[in-house]
């Protein structure tokens, strides 16, 4: 990519750490910007509903897709992710189209893609509640009128116990972590003796659950938050040496560099030579390997990344088009207009329009 007249040759404000984004930064030095945390912060990752099930066999709970029920639980999100961290006993859980998984004590389940699913004791199990009972039950666990722990099952011997967290999120025009993700991911036990942050995030959440303090949804809504992320960190420990993604892309020393360069200085008329002069490559195998394992060239990765930003900064304030498009690094106003409605679908007005206000 070369630098053209629509492209702005530095940000408009300073760089971080008192740089200006003219400036490459020197060889090997150390990267301000950690991806991940920005694109949870930039995509708005939030808490939405958090309770935990206690569950006695036979049990069964059948969740819908989630555009049937995001209104009740976060009215303005734009996508919702769900995941339940399995504190005792066993299961399987189960998507449409995709091969059920069996879980137990210490395991995580993540649904990235809104799809409907099922938490179930074993095959056959009939669900306690039917479609129209489901939203009602979302509908009074978001009202405050359920207690964090809710019964299932049929009140056998075996139990089951899990906490289930629903997260809201931007998934366009541009989420890279989502795009990455299976439609089930099933994180299993660490291994034993292992100082565990996510144990201790359910030991801070069931014993805040017991204290009914003031401000305590608040504070249970954050730390679901905060277990989703050790969640994608520890899938990212566990991939496959030979998996491709945006988060295999992170996981990979060059590449997680030119990422984190490109997420630091967004704005910056970056050319593929100076990103791959940073990262200590030579311009051909950064883009093969950039491509190769986050699906994307580099340069196109920045372009959609600033749509990104762009369609946040839109939803989110009352700048004019043309200041938004200065800030994510165009100087022409149009240029911005074209590349905007290119990856998202909607000119940045029609953008702001349908999505802007409080989110």
């Amino acid at each position: 990519m070369t630098q053209g007249p629509d492209l702005l040759p530095t940000r408009p404000k300073g760089g971080s750490g008192g740089r200006t984004a003219g400036n490459p930064l020197p060889d090997g030095a150390p990267v301000a910007v950690d991806p991940l945390s920005d694109v949870l912060h930039r995509v708005k990752l939030t808490g939405a509903l958090f309770f935990m099930v206690d569950a006695t066999t036979p049990w069964c709970v059948e969740v819908p897709e989630a555009s049937a029920f995001a209104g009740i639980i976060l009215p303005r999100a734009r996508h919702i992710v769900s995941y339940h961290v399995v504190v005792e006993g066993t299961g399987y859980a189960r998507v449409p189209g995709v091969e059920p998984v069996k879980f137990g004590a210490g395991d995580i389940i993540v649904f990235p893609h809104a799809d409907p699913y099922a938490m179930l004791s074993a095959a056959g199990a009939p669900p306690e509640l039917d479609a129209a009972e489901t939203l009602q039950f979302f509908q009074d666990m978001a009202a405050g009128k359920l207690p964090f722990v809710v019964t299932e099952g049929g009140g056998g011997p075996e139990r089951a116990r899990f906490v289930c967290g629903f997260l809201g999120c931007d998934a366009r025009p541009f989420n890279p972590l989502l795009a990455t993700l299976p439609r089930m991911m099933h994180v299993r036990r660490p291994e034993v003796g292992r100082d565990d942050l996510l144990d201790r995030l359910v030991d801070l959440t069931l014993a805040e659950a017991q204290r009914q303090r003031a401000g305590g949804e608040s504070i249970r809504l954050r730390l679901s938050e905060l277990m989703f992320v050790e969640v994608v960190r520890r899938y990212l420990e566990t991939l496959p040496a030979d998996q491709t993604g945006w988060l295999a892309g992170l996981r990979d020393p060059a590449i997680g560099r030119a990422l984190a360069l490109l997420h630091e200085r967004p704005a910056h008329a970056w050319t593929l030579d100076q990103l791959a002069r940073e990262v200590a490559l030579s311009r051909s195998v950064l883009a093969e390997r950039f491509a190769h394992l986050v699906g994307q060239p580099p340069m196109q990765y920045l372009t959609h990344w600033r749509v990104q930003l762009a369609a946040r900064r839109l939803s989110d304030g009352a700048a004019k088009v043309s200041a938004v498009g200065l800030e994510v690094g165009y100087a022409s106003e149009a240029a911005f207009s074209r590349s905007f409605k290119k990856i998202a679908g909607l000119s940045p007005a029609a953008w702001r329009s349908r999505f802007g206000g409080p989110g």
